[in-house]
């Protein structure tokens, strides 16, 4: 990819995944139905108020062991779209292997700009230090997300209640991005484009597995390389995982099964 020759209808379908992806209507749709029966079935700790803004609300699932680990999943829709409500079935896999999970709602752009999200995402962080004992989580915390999510992961790695993260399909690099459709809501200034890219940050010293999948667009991949080879050269943990096949709708399916690659890499950042 040439971007400094490409069109702007060329630089959209570089970040457009609902269009790559033609059965992504069914495939969000049947993650929406399973996370509506999800929270069906685990409803006592539902929409806890973390923040004063309507989006700033929690999904815990305590394990039956207070003290297992917990996995903090953060939803995607390029910081613009979705609700954490609909994204419940994605933590399924490691429940059933004995973990917590916990799902944050933040604000959207528009209404939000990226540097409130990311605070808010650190806000609701500090609310499950001091908070989730009460509730039933009190072990380590590993975060987690998808897309956007994947990006605020990466973001908020240094948070002090955060032992290890999962980034997947995420965006690390958000220059070229105020370059396509997704900037009429984000309206990225060049300050946050410098402070909130983790390609152009410090590394974070502690564990964090990347994630894409091999059938995603050429700029996720390349950015999930990227990440990677400048924590390798920090000798930082934390592997570099392809999901074979996978296009950015259907890798978070390896998080809804107990044996799943991702259910898997999360086990393991726990250790």
């Amino acid at each position: 990819m040439n971007w400094g020759t490409m069109s702007r209808a060329e630089r959209d379908a570089a970040y457009n995944n609902t269009q790559a992806v033609r059965n992504s209507a069914e495939l969000n749709a049947a993650r929406e139905a399973a996370s509506t029966a999800f929270r069906q079935a685990h409803p006592r700790h539902l929409d806890l108020r973390y923040g004063p803004r309507e989006r700033n609300t929690w999904d815990l699932f305590p394990a039956a062991d207070p003290n297992a680990p917990c996995v903090v999943f953060i939803h995607g829709g390029y910081w613009q779209r979705n609700r954490k409500e609909q994204f419940a079935s994605l933590i399924a896999g490691p429940v059933a292997r004995g973990w917590a999970a916990a799902l944050p709602g933040y604000t959207l752009a528009p209404d939000a700009t990226l540097t409130e999200i990311v605070a808010e995402i650190d806000a609701a962080l500090d609310w499950l230090a001091a908070n989730g004992p009460a509730h039933g989580i009190a072990g380590k915390v590993v975060l987690s997300g998808w897309s956007a999510g994947g990006h605020l992961t990466a973001a908020c790695l240094g948070h002090p209640r955060v032992s290890a993260g999962l980034a997947i399909s995420g965006i690390y690099e958000l220059g070229p991005i105020r370059d396509t459709y997704l900037n009429e809501k984000l309206r990225l200034a060049d300050g946050e484009i410098e402070r909130l890219s983790p390609l152009r940050l410090p590394m974070v010293p502690k564990p964090l597995a990347v994630t894409f999948g091999t059938a995603e667009l050429p700029p996720l991949v390349a950015d999930a390389h990227a990440l990677h080879a400048r924590r390798c050269q920090a000798h930082l943990p934390g592997p570099l995982i392809p999901v074979a096949g996978g296009n950015h709708f259907t890798i978070v399916h390896e998080l809804q099964k107990p044996d799943g690659i991702l259910t898997r890499q999360i086990l393991l950042l726990a250790d």
